[in-house]
């Protein structure tokens, strides 16, 4: 396979797999709906992060021994599964915001906090580790340079970047959240739902799946 094959291959499942509604994009939509569009950003550059550390320890061999073991794996698993039902509950008590003044009754977060919720939130998800696993053992062969390694699994770190901090700019734009602030504890309640049910769905995931 040569370089540029293979590079259009990651990009398109990359560009699939990021923009496919998951986790991720709940967590987006949720500090950006939640909190402020820096939250949002901050929340979208965690995943980035996430993304490349997942990337990496893939490229060096770690995932394939957490694919391999079972342990290990429903670990992770569980502690992703926990961690994101938890959100969903607090998102669940969201309250209605009242609409003379978005500035004045958003709420505030720190940016450690929003990057550190973006963080998590992807890397205690196994379901990343298995998609770089799957995704890499297409295209990797054992004399594929470093180089060419890093570029493969630095396309999809910028995608999800990217995606996610576009999504975050756009739902926090002043008019967007205009338009949501009579519903947007509600969208905020449905996210907190959807975090619940993507944990769920996280903690009686099979390591064939």
């Amino acid at each position: 396979m040569t370089f540029w094959t293979g590079w259009l291959t990651v990009f398109i499942v990359g560009l699939v797999a990021v923009v496919t509604p998951g986790p991720d994009f709940a967590l987006t939509l949720r500090s950006s709906l939640a909190y402020s569009r820096r939250a949002g950003v901050y929340t979208a550059v965690g995943i980035g992060i996430g993304n490349a550390i997942h990337a990496t320890y893939c490229l060096i061999g770690i995932g394939a021994l957490i694919s391999q073991s079972i342990l290990l794996f429903n670990g992770l698993k569980l502690i992703g599964a926990g961690y994101l039902i938890y959100l969903g509950l607090k998102s669940l008590q969201a309250k209605p915001i009242q609409a003379k003044s978005l500035q004045d009754n958003r709420r505030i977060v720190s940016a450690f906090a929003a990057f550190r919720l973006g963080l998590f939130g992807n890397l205690l998800n196994p379901k990343a580790t298995l998609f770089f696993l799957a995704l890499f053992t297409q295209i990797m062969q054992p004399e594929t340079p470093l180089v060419t390694q890093a570029v493969y699994g630095g396309t999809v770190v910028v995608q999800s970047l990217v995606w996610f901090a576009l999504l975050a700019l756009l739902i926090s734009q002043r008019w967007v959240k205009q338009l949501l602030v009579n519903v947007s504890h509600w969208l905020e309640r449905v996210t907190g739902a959807l975090l619940i049910l993507l944990g769920l769905r996280l903690a009686v995931t099979k390591l064939s799946d």
